[in-house]
């Protein structure tokens, strides 16, 4: 079974067996995507991790339906009605709705109209109608009268639901309905009656229609979401009368009154169960479809932000904005340690702007700060512009900070457990201050669906999305590299093969024994095994360690190949990282062996030109508008700046200084036609952006960015 595994893994994915196969055996081995992806190229044939991610996926298909074909055939055999061909037919189905049609009529069900015919002995009458050589059949049913059929017409009507059973249990008619579903179905929405009122916000879909197979994931899950909190009634409509037709072709031979019988049940069938069934089977693959869509568009939503431009080891002011509360201050030194914190009140009602610059500027001076954040939640702007004419003693940036999650955080258990002397206002002043200085350290703390860059996260299936986002998150943590001496527990859970045990097992080494000096005593960490160390040691850095290579993403499986460089070329591994001379005269074939390869030879080499670079972006300063505060100071065919905060399939949402982002639609995108915002737009990208339109009432911004860019 395993070969065959292989096989339709290939076959779906398009990709070379041998990798596939490779591929599988080492994630049943226990390998990481992203160790697999980096270490193991040879054997994979250089698959990257959306490839790899594909093909566990399609694999862990093919093993759940091996499950369930287990469970069908004991299920038939405790009936016994498995034959040698039936349980030949089943364990040779690779697709699960053919493997569901196979095990329909033998599916335990709940008691249905033909369930109660047959309990009254209609069956055999059934058998002679589906058969229609009987030319009266009204006599022959006749002969089926008893306490509980009193007449013909009650006999006949009994045949009929089975014979409409047998209809909606066959394999070719389900076919024959898929089809006709798949070509054409209409997916239709109307208001229930008496919601208008409150289902404002969907009357675009008040009496709305629109073929199924052009019905976007975006539109499908609202629809959905407002028929769950019960705005609209939503379906599918096929033409009944084509489908009828096609049944009738299957299943009726002749024009006798059996025939005129067969016609009725296979009438009934469709409108009664067969249609439902199929609808409600590509209800459910329409969903599943637009699940995947929003949740792959949330997954790179997510991945650009934890991989935003970090300002680095500096020193941060941070500010958590308010107003009537005022604003929680925080000073932060280069590895996001709490020196300081308090409250100003530069805002109304107590506007105590003099005393608020003064404790600024003395704060500023006293710990040294190289860069002030401030949280662009309430009173964001006008912090901003409080901070903005303020002279310091040395040259300071400030930038303003997404602060989504960030009151999530400093509620949280993570956040009372580093701060248990602090309030949520300090946390959240801490978590904005850090956000600026590193995001990924810091975002990883966040249940990523609270960090605001996704859409419909709450209507799309939770495991599924809890999955992807997981694996996103565990996909940047590992390009990034983590620093082994100074990272978290949140962020060492995400470093392939850890976990959060191992986590907290290497913080307690760390606090008992000192910062590591060195990758191998990774090894003295508690329940620290050759496989966790294998998958883990790769993606973790040590700075200043005496070893230079523990610093790089070069994995100690590979150091003898850089030592055997070093003494080959008269130099030490340090000199073979700093001489670029050097590093040109080697060979790379003269180190290919059976287990490496050029693929794990160029890497290395790249990171002895590049030791432990992070392949971020530097982060750029970005100031909006001083005259745009609110969104009565729009004018339409002005053109402003501002900053993508969400990338959907229909466009891109961007901050421009005020509290209501506007839209860029993606027709708005570009001259060309666009199939997906991504590929014009990223998260936190700077844009200039033309307004369009300016509903104030809806609180709506129509924006372009062809337009400003033309």
């Amino acid at each position: 079974m395993e070969e065959k595994i292989f096989e339709l893994v290939a076959n779906k994915t398009g990709l070379n067996i041998d990798g596939v196969k490779n591929t599988i055996l080492l994630l049943q081995d226990g390998a990481t995507i992203p160790f697999i992806s980096r270490y193991r190229k040879e054997l994979t044939g250089s698959l990257d991790e959306i490839q790899i991610a594909t093909i566990q996926k399609e694999m862990n298909y093919f093993v759940d339906l091996d499950k369930r074909k287990q469970t069908i055939l004991k299920t038939i055999l405790e009936q016994d009605k498995l034959s040698p061909e039936l349980e030949k037919k089943i364990l040779e189905t690779f697709d699960s709705t053919i493997l569901e049609d196979i095990y329909l009529p033998y599916k335990p069900r709940k008691r249905t109209r033909a369930t109660i015919a047959r309990e009254r002995g209609l069956e055999p009458l059934a058998k002679i109608m589906m058969g229609q050589f009987e030319l009266h059949i009204e006599k022959k049913a006749a002969q089926f009268i008893n306490d509980e059929v009193l007449t013909a017409d009650d006999a006949l009507a009994g045949a009929r639901d089975i014979v409409a059973e047998w209809v909606s249990e066959n394999s070719r008619a389900r076919d024959i309905i898929r089809n006709i579903f798949s070509r054409s179905a209409v997916i239709t929405s109307k208001v229930v009656k008496d919601k208008q009122a409150e289902a404002q916000k969907y009357q675009d879909y008040f009496e709305w229609n629109e073929p199924l197979k052009r019905c976007p994931s975006h539109r499908f899950l609202a629809i959905k979401r407002a028929e769950k909190e019960g705005y609209l009634k939503v379906g599918l409509d096929v033409d009944d009368e084509q489908a009828n037709e096609r049944l009738c072709r299957l299943f009726m031979r002749g024009d006798t009154a059996c025939s005129e019988q067969v016609q009725m049940a296979v009438k009934d069938s469709l409108k009664r169960l067969l249609a439902p069934s199929i609808e409600t089977e590509f209800m459910h693959e329409w969903k599943q479809k637009s699940d995947e869509e929003a949740i792959r568009v949330f997954g790179e939503n997510l991945r650009q932000l934890l991989l935003a431009p970090p300002l680095g080891q500096k020193r941060v002011l941070a500010i958590d904005p308010g107003f009537r509360t005022g604003c929680k201050v925080v000073c932060l030194d280069e590895f996001g340690n709490l020196l300081h914190n308090e409250t100003i009140y530069p805002h109304p009602p107590q506007r105590e702007v003099r005393e608020s610059a003064k404790k600024m500027s003395t704060l500023v001076s006293a710990y040294k700060i190289d860069a002030i954040a401030v949280g662009n939640g309430t009173a964001g702007r006008e912090t901003e512009q409080f901070i903005k004419y303020m002279r310091f003693d040395r040259e300071i940036s400030v930038f303003s900070v997404n602060e989504d999650g960030a009151s999530i955080y400093s509620a949280s258990k993570i956040a009372r457990d580093e701060f248990p002397e602090y309030d949520v206002t300090v946390r959240g002043a801490v978590s904005i201050g850090r956000r600026l200085m590193d995001p990924l350290a810091e975002l990883v703390k966040i249940d990523p669906k609270s960090i605001g860059v996704g859409q419909y996260q709450h209507d799309v299936d939770q495991k599924m999305l809890q999955s992807s986002l997981d694996r996103v998150v565990e996909s940047c943590v590992n390009s990034v590299g983590v620093n082994l001496n100074t990272a978290s527990k949140h962020l060492l859970t995400y470093v392939s093969g850890l976990g959060p045990q191992l986590a907290q097992n290497i913080i307690d080494y760390r606090k008992e024994n000192g910062e590591f000096t060195s990758r191998k005593e990774l090894k003295k960490v508690a329940r620290m095994g050759d496989k966790a160390f294998e998958q883990s040691a790769g993606f973790l850095r040590i700075a200043n360690a005496k070893n230079p290579l523990d610093n790089t993403a070069v994995h100690p499986e590979s150091y003898h190949i850089v030592e055997s460089m070093a003494s080959v070329m008269k130099v030490e591994v340090r000199g073979l990282i700093s001489e670029e001379q050097v590093r040109k005269k080697i060979d790379l074939h003269d180190y290919v062996t059976d287990n490496i390869g050029i693929p794990t030879l160029t890497d290395i080499m790249k990171e002895l030109a590049k030791p432990g670079r992070d392949p971020r972006d530097k982060i750029r300063h970005f100031e909006f508008d001083d005259n745009i505060k609110t969104i009565k100071d729009l004018k339409t065919g002005e053109t402003v700046r501002g900053i993508i905060t969400n990338i959907t399939r229909f466009g891109a949402f961007v901050d421009i200084g005020i509290k209501e982002n506007g839209l860029i639609h993606v027709s708005n995108m570009a001259d060309k036609y666009i199939d997906d915002p991504a590929k014009v737009v990223k998260l936190n990208q700077h844009v200039k952006v033309k307004i369009l339109e300016v509903d104030v009432v809806r609180k709506r911004i129509q924006l372009s960015l062809k337009d400003a860019a033309s």
